[in-house]
């Protein structure tokens, strides 16, 4: 599954953070919301993504919480693009 994730805008800090953004998968795009918690048990990111996502997610034959799982890993471990501007180190602890 080749899934790949473009963030639009982050609103918060490192200890808490808004993030809106979309992802590709397999030439499809589709939007998403996150919220990431840092610090407190580590880091953490929740995604959460439509019910009309959801519902074009199983019709292209994708099983919808294994997409979610791998947002949310990429969203972890950075695999993930900024918009022009917005720095990493404004919201990753290195």
């Amino acid at each position: 599954m080749d899934l790949k994730v473009h963030i639009n805008n982050i609103h918060g800090s490192q200890m808490a953070a808004k993030i809106t953004g979309k992802f590709t998968l397999d030439g499809n795009e589709f939007r998403f919301n996150a919220i990431a918690f840092g610090r407190i048990g580590g880091q953490n990111v929740g995604a959460k993504i439509s019910k009309t996502t959801e519902q074009e997610l199983k019709k292209l034959g994708y099983d919808v919480d294994e997409v979610v799982m791998l947002l949310q890993k990429n969203l972890l471990q950075g695999n993930l693009t900024l918009p022009e501007g917005l720095k990493r180190e404004s919201f990753v602890d290195d």
